[in-house]
């Protein structure tokens, strides 16, 4: 994720807030619970379903056997991270990069198996062998290049929330001495660690940096105003926004925008040729438009083109 303290006034949260509370005190890391979700079917709640494409051939034979021949690819995914990837109100994951998984895997006549886990932890799940994909707005960027492959299929930004009507003036120019929540392994924190350095250097309080597992506990503790802001992916901020009736709002615009990518392990032959393949046949066909319509994405982040570990 460009990526991503408890409770007060439960009553007052927004559903999909309640879902995210149940479904983050499941996501230790582990990703011994799996969710199947049909490469031919979403779960998704929006109105709008999202038809099934055809498996490319052509494709599908780029896949290693190892991966191919159980008919799945395990995919490692943190589910708090609303509306890329969570856990719905009748306990389905769906999502943006759930849609756009379950698409590629039917471009490769693969079903996709999601398993929950610590954000911070997939990567090293990935390059163990746990997963055998890893989908959970994961942002292209050197350090992770060095590691894992990666296909680039959105861009996003960072987003400054705060509670509604900004109550404590906070700006991004100047968060020194100031409780910013963030979720553990995400960009954000390297960004907040940057900037709290800069402040020490100038004389001024080093950033309160808070830390969390789940991208549902960050957005609660702005919401009960433990944290004075958080840092988020833009559609992370903006999707919280619109799920609590405004409760959190925006300063700023989003900045250091770079692509999402797909992870994979390196050294497995064509198989990310395959991935960035059917990314790029969802573009062409256009599901790939349908899917960021229905999650309500900002098409200013839409990408024509799919790339194989791009310049982040």
């Amino acid at each position: 994720m460009a990526r991503a303290t408890h409770i007060k006034a439960l009553a007052l949260l927004p559903a999909f807030a309640l879902a995210g509370l149940t479904m983050a005190c499941g996501a230790g890391g582990t990703g011994s619970g799996g969710t199947s979700q049909p490469a031919g079917g979403t779960g998704a709640t929006q109105s709008e379903e999202i038809p099934a494409v055809a498996k490319d051939p052509a494709l599908a034979a780029k896949v290693p056997q190892a991966i191919a021949a159980d008919g799945k690819i395990i995919v490692g995914q943190d589910q708090s991270y609303a509306p890329n990837e969570f856990v719905d109100a009748q306990g389905k994951v769906v999502g943006f990069d759930v849609d756009l998984g379950n698409a590629v895997g039917q471009k490769l006549g693969l079903t996709m198996e999601y398993q929950n886990a610590a954000f911070s932890g997939i990567l090293a799940g990935l390059a163990s062998g746990q997963y055998e994909l890893a989908m959970s707005s994961f942002t292209v960027n050197p350090e992770r290049l060095q590691t894992v492959d990666m296909v680039s299929y959105y861009r996003a930004g960072t987003s400054l929330g705060v509670p509604k009507g900004n109550p404590e003036h906070i700006s991004l120019d100047d968060l020194c001495g100031k409780n910013i929540a963030v979720q553990q392994g995400t960009v954000q924190v390297d960004d907040l660690a940057a900037r709290s350095q800069q402040c020490t250097a100038a004389g001024k309080p080093a950033i309160n940096v808070q830390q969390f597992q789940a991208q549902t506990d960050v957005n609660l503790q702005v919401q009960t105003r433990r944290s004075q802001a958080m840092l988020a992916d833009s559609p992370v901020v903006d999707y919280a926004i619109k799920q609590t009736g405004g409760a959190v709002e925006t300063v700023g615009q989003p900045y250091d925008a770079a692509p999402y990518g797909i992870a994979l392990k390196k050294g497995q032959g064509t198989y990310a040729e395959a991935v960035q393949g059917a990314v790029q046949a969802l573009i062409d066909d256009g599901t790939y438009a349908k899917i960021l319509a229905k999650w309500g994405l900002n098409p200013s982040g839409t990408l024509t083109k799919a790339e194989l570990n791009p310049a982040s």
